[in-house]
């Protein structure tokens, strides 16, 4: 992955640090306190969403509603929601009979902590309240997130990163493609349309910010697979390598470290050039430039990252 990429992501950097305590002091305010009954179940809400991890959904979402022309903080709200259906999926996967993994975020995963049944409790729970959450946005963008989170989009392509595993280069590139964009990419692709719907921003980016969503989400995941690879737990939060130990198909073993590196990188040109079509200038007709140039930086971002 290409050197110069992180310089050329501190505008992004700079956008989601400006934004991310918003979007904190949201979550806060939308998930009970651990002294509101039924405790152990807020308790174990709040272990698995606080302290959090890159809010990159969140952040999506208000970066959309900015870059078509709307306002972020009219897509808040509904921007914590995909927040709350990252974190439901990452307790459900982290569960004995899904990954079995016990660190998420650097710490002992739900089900460690609180026992199995109260984590599944948990991410039903913040499923649940993802939607009150995204119901501030409009029907538009509960649907798109309903979309995005069911059969058809991330929990198909859960089951079908099950159905994969020791597969290894028996499984085509076309079928690890399929996976990702369901499992990975339609929770990236709805967060940039809940914030377009949320947030005001013009209808007719939809199409455009779609195709930049599947770019940047297919990227995302040549990424985390390579970071499985080269990561250490004490910057990803999680243990590397389980990829490999529970024989998960991933770009590394189908294209070799070398050949996903260099696929990331593409994918962040290619999301770089779709950038252009994808960004509206704001009510005042200004800041088109500076709106292309932040969904630039995330693209190059998403591949530079090291967590």
């Amino acid at each position: 992955m290409t050197d110069a990429a992180p310089a050329v992501g501190a505008r992004f950097l700079e956008f989601a640090a400006r934004h991310r305590p918003a979007v904190e002091a949201e979550l806060e305010r939308l998930i009970p306190s651990a002294e509101v009954e039924p405790r152990a179940l807020h308790a174990a809400m709040r272990h698995a969403m606080f302290p959090g991890g890159k809010r990159l959904r969140p952040v999506l979402a208000l970066l959309a509603a900015e870059a078509t022309g709307g306002d972020p903080r009219a897509a808040l709200r509904p921007a914590a929601a995909l927040e709350l259906v990252h974190t439901y999926s990452l307790v459900h996967d982290d569960l004995p009979c899904m990954d079995d993994d016990a660190l998420r975020r650097g710490r002992p995963t739900c089900h460690v902590a609180f026992g199995e049944a109260n984590a599944l409790l948990a991410g039903d729970a913040l499923l649940t309240l993802a939607f009150e959450a995204v119901a501030e946005g409009g029907a538009s963008a509960v649907k798109a997130l309903a979309a995005a989170a069911g059969s058809l989009g991330m929990v198909g392509g859960q089951v079908g990163d099950l159905e994969a595993e020791g597969l290894g280069g028996d499984l085509t590139l076309e079928r690890l493609e399929w996976i990702h964009d369901r499992k990975t990419g339609a929770l990236i692709v709805a967060s940039l349309e809940v914030g377009v719907f949320a947030g005001g921003g013009d209808p007719a980016a939809l199409d455009a910010i779609r195709s930049y969503g599947r770019t940047i989400g297919r990227a995302f995941q040549v990424a985390d697979d390579i970071l499985d690879v080269t990561g250490t737990a004490e910057a990803l939060g999680k243990m590397p390598g389980q990829d490999a130990a529970h024989g998960k198909s991933t770009y590394p073993s189908l294209l070799g470290l070398d050949g996903a590196m260099a696929a990331a990188d593409r994918l962040a040109a290619e999301a770089a050039v779709l950038a252009e079509s994808a960004c509206r200038s704001g009510p005042d007709g200004a800041g088109l430039e500076s709106r292309v140039g932040l969904l630039q930086d995330l693209a190059y971002h998403v591949v530079a990252r090291k967590t």
